[in-house]
This record gives structure tokens, sequence and C-alpha cells, in this order.
């Protein structure tokens, strides 16, 4: 091997060996590593922040459930209802006399019985929970499903948003020969409370 080709070699070596080192030291100047300091050091790169301990006030103002909408209902959008249905139609129908699809027909369910769309193969949670489907059965229900009914088979996140439920109960409520009577002024202070 000539002189040359040796000195390249080991310049690529040396080269190599350096970049390393420099890359290292500079690994160490931009994370330092506390391995092997104490505690106390740690401490002096942090930040500290305060956290104040806030009593149940935080928990007691969150409402346990959805928001009430019988005041709504009078004024309720039907049609804004209606476009809120139109996510709903991959596994619902609500023509009258409409064929069940992954979920329940939904024509003339404001006030019906639970699990009592002849035809429909309900999950046993929903099927045993019994009542009907009134306005505060639905309202809880459209909020969170799997909330209202734990082992619902119904996949639906819920509407958070109170006049979206409101709307969409209203929509429901259309569809009907005879629509469900609106919530009196009676209930809708009780409902509130």
């Amino acid at each position: 091997m000539d002189e040359l080709k040796f000195n390249k070699i080991f310049a690529g070596v040396l080269l190599a060996a350096l970049l390393m080192m420099a890359g290292v030291k500079l690994g160490e100047v931009l994370v330092p590593s506390h391995h092997g300091h104490g505690h106390d050091e740690a401490k002096g790169h942090a930040y500290p922040i305060e956290v104040t301990e806030v009593a149940s006030t935080a928990a007691a103002a969150a409402p346990a459930g959805p928001e009430p909408i019988l005041a709504l209902l009078a004024e309720a959008d039907v049609a804004a209802g209606m476009k809120l249905a139109k996510k709903c139609t991959a596994c619902h129908v609500f023509d009258e006399g409409g064929a069940n699809k992954v979920g329940p027909a939904l024509y003339n369910i404001v006030n019906a019985d639970k699990g009592a769309v002849a035809g429909f193969g309900y999950s046993t949670a929903l099927a045993e929970f019994g009542g009907g489907w009134d306005y505060d059965a639905l309202n809880q229900f459209l909020y969170k499903p799997k909330a209202y009914i734990s082992g619902t088979k119904m996949n639906f996140a819920g509407l958070k948003k109170p006049q979206d439920r409101a709307n969409m109960i209203a929509y429901l409520r259309s569809l009907s020969g005879a629509p469900a009577a609106l919530p009196t002024d009676a209930e809708i202070a009780s409902e509130a409370q």
C-alpha cells in the first residue's frame, strides 16, 4: 500500500472520530443529561407551576347530562332537524311503513315504547330498558346513546348542542299522522328545575 493511500484512510478514520465526538458534545449541550446529578440541580432547569386545588364546585357545576330542551321544542326548526337526520339515513328510515335497516324505522317514534318497532332485533340492553320515547328519553338518548342505555347497538356519538337535539326531536315529532303534544308550561318548568 502506498503512503498516500494510507494517509487518506487514516485521515478518514480521524475525521469520522472527530465528527462523532463533536456530535456527542453537541447532543450534551442540546439535551443535558441529569444522570449522576442530584435532584435539586434538575429543579433549576424546570419551570415551577403553581397548582391550586379546586374544590368539587367544578364537578358540581358540570351538567350531569344533557341540557333541558322542552322549552326549545315549540320554536324548534323541523327543517334543520330533517337536515341533521340525513346523517342517520345510513342506518334508519324515516318514511311511514319504511323497512328497518341497520337501525329501526323511526316513523311515529315519539312516545312509542322503547324496543317496539316490529321486525327489528334490538340489543338486549335497549329491549329490557323499558319505558317510552318521550321528549326526555329522546333528549337523553340523542345526547349520548351509550351513556343513556349502556350496551345499545347504536354507534352514534350524539348531538351535544341542545338546539340540534330540539330540532331533531321536532323533526321526529313531525313524522306522525297525529304528532305528540308539545310540552306544557308545567312540564317545561319541571324540567328546568
